[in-house]
C-alpha cells in the first residue's frame, strides 16, 4: 500500500470521525431548544438513531446506494455490504460490484464508514422536527426504514451512478442527498403528527414554547460547526491539499456570514438579536454551502452565506404561520437550505475553482443547463422522499401508533416514555398554553382532554351571583376593606385556564411559583440504570392572589371549576387573612396598595 493511499485513508477516517461527532451537536441543539421535561427523550433518540442507521445501512442501505444496478437503485452486493472492492488499496484482480465509488483509492471499509456517518446525519435531522410528541418506538422504526431504503435510493441516484448522476446533477457533500432527504422526511412527519399541544391557539395565535437551555444549544452549534470541517472537506475522500483547503474556507465563510446576516435580520424584524436565530443562521449557511463547496469561490460563498442567514429567519416564521410545528427549526435549516444550496450549484459553479472540474453555473457563463439539471434533481428527490416517508409514517401510525397520549405529552415524554427525568432535582417549568387536538374538544390547558376526562361529572359549583364582582383596580369602597390571600396549589398544566378564569372575575394580578410537593397523590416510579425508585416530590405551581373587592368565595368557586377533573392531584386551595399590604414605592397601604393604576 503506497503512501498516498495511507494518507488518503487517514484523512477520510478523521473526517468521518468529525462527522460522527456531529451527533453530539445535534443532540445538544435539539435538547437545548426543547423543554426540560423531554430532555431524556431527546437525548435518547439522538443516541439510538446512529445505532439504528448503522444497522440499516449495513444490512441493505450500502448495497442499494453504491451497488451496480439500474438508474434507480443498486442491485448487486446488497446485503451486509458484501462484494469485492474496486479500490487499488485492495488490488484490481477483478472488478467488484461498487463501481460508482471506485474513484477513491482508500480501502473498502474506510469508504463504508465515511458514507455511514452521512446516512446517520440524515436520520438525525428528523428527530428535532418531530420532537416532544412522537413515540420513541415509532421514531426508531421510522429511522430504520429511512436509512434502509429511502436515503440509499436517493443516494444512488446522485452518488451511486443513478439517473441523476448520469444527467449531470451535482451535489458534492449532500445538500440533496443528506439535508433535503432528512428535511422532506421531517416535513411529512411534522404534518402527519400535527403540532405540539399548546403551540397554536384556537383563534390562530402562535404560542411560543421556548427551549430550556440556550447554553446547551450554543454548545451544540459549535460542535456542528466543527463537524462540518469534516463533512464538506472530507467528501473529497482523498487528502488533496488544494481541494480540502479551499472547501474548508468556503464552508467556514458561508457559515460566519450567515451568522451575521441572521443576527441582523432578527434584530430588524423582531427588534432584538435572537440567539436562536443566530444559531439557525450558522447552520443554514453551512447547509447551503454543502452541495456547492467544491465548485464555488470564496467570494461566492460570501453571497451564499448572506442570503442563507436572512432567509432562515423568514423561513422559521413562515413555518410557524402555516402551523407546521418545528421545535428546533430543522425544516428552515436543512430542507429550505438543502434545496437552496443545490440550486446555488447551478448559479455559482466555476470550473476548477477548488481544484475539481465542474460545468459553469449561470452567473459564470454556463447558461441555464446546470441550473435546470439541479432543479430537476430537487423535484425528483422531493417527490420520492415525500411519498416514501408518508407511506412509512402512515404505516407506523396504523400499527404502532405515532403520537404519545395527550397526558404523556403534557407531563413530559421523559416520564411517560422512559420513566426517568433529565433533571431529577429540579421543578419542571412548562410554557405550554392553550391547545386543541383534532377530534378532541379541548378549550384550554385547564380542560381535561376527552381521553383523560374524569370518570364522573364534576359537581355543580354554585357561584354567588347576588354579589357584584368588582375589578380590583376600581375605586376603593368606603371604609375598611378586608384583605384575604387565596393560595392555590395545582398542576402546572392548569395555569393558563386558571389565569383566564381569574381574569373573567376581575382578578388582574397574581404571583406564580414553581414548587415541588406530594400528598395523597403519591409520587412517580422512575428507573435509573435498571433500578426502580419512587420520586415523591412532584412539580406543581403555587398561585398566590390577594383579594379585597372580589368576593373570596367567587375566587374559590372559579378555581374549582377549571381545576376539577375528578382525579387525584387536582390541587388544593388555602385561604388566609392578610393583616396589611404595603406598596414600597408610594407607601400606600391596604386596599390602595393593591391598585395597578398609578
Amino acid at each position: 500500500m503506497d503512501t498516498k493511499v495511507i494518507l488518503d485513508t487517514i484523512w477520510v477516517l478523521l473526517a468521518g470521525m468529525l462527522v460522527f461527532f456531529m451527533n453530539l451537536g445535534f443532540a445538544s441543539v435539539e435538547t437545548g431548544l426543547t423543554r426540560q421535561k423531554n430532555v431524556v427523550n431527546i437525548l435518547s433518540k439522538n443516541f439510538i438513531v446512529f445505532a439504528i442507521s448503522s444497522l440499516g445501512f449495513l444490512l441493505l442501505g450500502w448495497g442499494l446506494m453504491f451497488g451496480d444496478g439500474s438508474g434507480f437503485m443498486g442491485l448487486k452486493g446488497l446485503f451486509f455490504a458484501s462484494g469485492a472492492d474496486n479500490s487499488p488499496a485492495t488490488g484490481d484482480a477483478y472488478r467488484g460490484v461498487y463501481s460508482a465509488i471506485s474513484w477513491t483509492g482508500i480501502p473498502f471499509w474506510a469508504k463504508f464508514f465515511f458514507q455511514l456517518v452521512f446516512c446517520g446525519t440524515a436520520a438525525t435531522i428528523v428527530s428535532g422536527t418531530v420532537a416532544e410528541r412522537v413515540k420513541y418506538i415509532s421514531f426508531i422504526v421510522f429511522s430504520f426504514f429511512l436509512t434502509l431504503l429511502v436515503y440509499p435510493i436517493v443516494g444512488h441516484w446522485i452518488w451511486g451512478g443513478g439517473f441523476l448522476a448520469q444527467l449531470g446533477m451535482l451535489d458534492f457533500a449532500g445538500g440533496s442527498v443528506v439535508h433535503s432527504v432528512g428535511g422532506w422526511a421531517a416535513l411529512t412527519g411534522a404534518i402527519i403528527l400535527g403540532p405540539r399541544l399548546g403551540k397554536y391557539t384556537k383563534d390562530g395565535r402562535i404560542h411560543p414554547i421556548p427551549g430550556h437551555n440556550m447554553g446547551l444549544a450554543t454548545i451544540g452549534a459549535f460542535v456542528l460547526w466543527l463537524g462540518w470541517f469534516g463533512f464538506n472537506p472530507g467528501s473529497t475522500m482523498a487528502a488533496e491539499p488544494t481541494s480540502i483547503s479551499h472547501i474548508l474556507v468556503v464552508t467556514n465563510t458561508s457559515g460566519v456570514i450567515a451568522v451575521l446576516t441572521a443576527t441582523a435580520a432578527s434584530w430588524l424584524v423582531i427588534g432584538k438579536p435572537d440567539l436562536g436565530m443566530s444559531i439557525n443562521g450558522l447552520l443554514a449557511g453551512l447547509v447551503a454551502i454543502t452541495p456547492c463547496c467544491a465548485f464555488v469561490s470564496v467570494s461566492s460563498s460570501l453571497i451564499i452565506g448572506a442570503i442563507s442567514g436572512v432567509l432562515v429567519v423568514f423561513a422559521v416564521m413562515f413555518f410557524d404561520r402555516i402551523k407546521i410545528d418545528d421545535p428546533v427549526g430543522a425544516l428552515s435549516v436543512h430542507l429550505v437550505h438543502g434545496v437552496l444550496g443545490t440550486l446555488f450549484v447551478g448559479l455559482f459553479a466555476q470550473d476548477g475553482i477548488g481544484g475539481i472540474s465542474s460545468p459553469n453555473g449561470l452567473f459564470f457563463g454556463g447558461g441555464l443547463a446546470l441550473l435546470g439539471k439541479q432543479a430537476f434533481g430537487i423535484l425528483c428527490v422531493a417527490a420520492f422522499t415525500a411519498a416514501a416517508t408518508c407511506i412509512i409514517w402512515y404505516a407506523i401510525k396504523a400499527t404502532l401508533g405515532l403520537r404519545v397520549s395527550a397526558q404523556e405529552e403534557l407531563e413530559g415524554l421523559d416520564i411517560g416514555e422512559h420513566g426517568q427525568k433529565g433533571y431529577p432535582d429540579f421543578a419542571t417549568i412548562d410554557y405550554t398554553g392553550e391547545y386543541s387536538l383534532p377530534g378532541q374538544k379541548l378549550a384550554a390547558l385547564g380542560a381535561a382532554p376527552e381521553s383523560l376526562s374524569a370518570p364522573v361529572a364534576a359537581p355543580a359549583v354554585p357561584v354567588e351571583q347576588a354579589v357584584p364582582v368588582t375589578v380590583v383596580s376600581s375605586p376603593a369602597p368606603a371604609g375598611g376593606v378586608k384583605l384575604t390571600k387565596v393560595e392555590i396549589i395545582t398542576k402546572q398544566i392548569r395555569l393558563e385556564a386558571l389565569k383566564d378564569a381569574m381574569d373573567k372575575i376581575g382578578i388582574t394580578g397574581m404571583t406564580v411559583t414553581n414548587v415541588l410537593g406530594y400528598g395523597i397523590q403519591g409520587g412517580t416510579t422512575e428507573y435509573y440504570r435498571g433500578v426502580e425508585f419512587e420520586t415523591n416530590l412532584l412539580p406543581k405551581i403555587k398561585i398566590e392572589i390577594v383579594v379585597s373587592a372580589v368576593p373570596v368565595r367567587t375566587v374559590i368557586e372559579a378555581a374549582k371549576r377549571v381545576l376539577y377533573t375528578g382525579h387525584i392531584g387536582d390541587g388544593k386551595v388555602f385561604v388566609y387573612d392578610v393583616e396589611n399590604v404595603v406598596k414600597v414605592r408610594t407607601g400606600e397601604e391596604g386596599y390602595d396598595a393593591l391598585q395597578d393604576v398609578e
